[in-house]
């Protein structure tokens, strides 16, 4: 299939997805992700292909990791040229508004960013919020630690988006947004995971955050165990 072929279905299929969704996130607009990547992919190339190159990467890479750190309300991107080959430390961005406090996400309308290994779920081009991804909580742990407390109404619709004003969701800015979104696009959103910790667990003095409920353990070593393939920040 051709490049442009491919991302044409790939645009249509996500922006039919979205209509479908109906969530108060989307922008009743008719972007499809080709759409978007005509609009911003050569000023996102502009910023970023000289920042894969200086860590010794391809622009788009073979895979990527989002990793958002509570605690100093930052996310890093890391990239791998092959499917097996090591991760390096592209960028870094901060995060403009994030509610909540450190600790998982438990019910819908807590407030919470949900801590955990995530897929990137969904690429929305028609976000309220300029551009979104949305992360595929809650996932598989999510759901069956509510089973267990018999909590429902886990909430849904966690996004990293544009603008600076978020419940529940991850501000960056639209640069940023643009940025995230577009190398998504590129690499395949398939190939994106997306990591929430509450702090650096990498860390020797890193602590894990007190008062949270009796998995919070199982989930945090899950969460370092992610972390542990990505180098550190120099």
């Amino acid at each position: 299939m051709k490049r442009r072929t491919a991302l044409s279905w790939l645009g249509a299929t996500l922006s039919s997805a979205a209509a479908a969704a109906g969530t108060s996130e989307s922008h009743p607009r008719s972007y499809t992700v080709e759409d978007r990547l005509r609009l911003h992919a050569p000023a996102v190339e502009r910023r970023l292909k000289r920042k894969f190159a200086s860590a010794g990467l391809p622009y788009p890479p073979a895979a990527l990791t989002y990793v958002v750190f509570k605690d100093v309300a930052r996310m890093e991107v890391y990239a791998r040229a092959t499917a097996a080959g090591a991760w390096r430390r592209v960028v870094a961005y901060p995060i403009l508004r994030m509610s909540g406090t450190l600790g998982p996400k438990l019910r819908e309308g807590d407030g919470q960013v949900p801590e955990g290994v995530y897929r990137a779920e969904f690429l929305n081009a028609n976000s309220r919020f300029h551009l979104s991804i949305r992360l595929d909580y809650p996932n598989a742990f999510d759901r069956a630690q509510a089973r267990a407390e018999g909590r429902t109404h886990l909430g849904s619709d966690i996004m990293i988006h544009g603008s600076n004003v978020s419940i529940g969701c991850m501000a960056m800015g639209d640069q940023a947004a643009e940025d995230l979104f577009i190398l998504a696009a590129l690499t395949g959103k398939e190939r994106v995971s997306i990591v929430v910790a509450p702090t650096d667990f990498r860390r020797p003095a890193a602590r894990v955050p007190k008062g949270g409920p009796p998995w919070a353990a199982a989930l945090y070593r899950h969460i370092k165990a992610a972390l542990n393939p990505l180098p550190g920040a120099d």
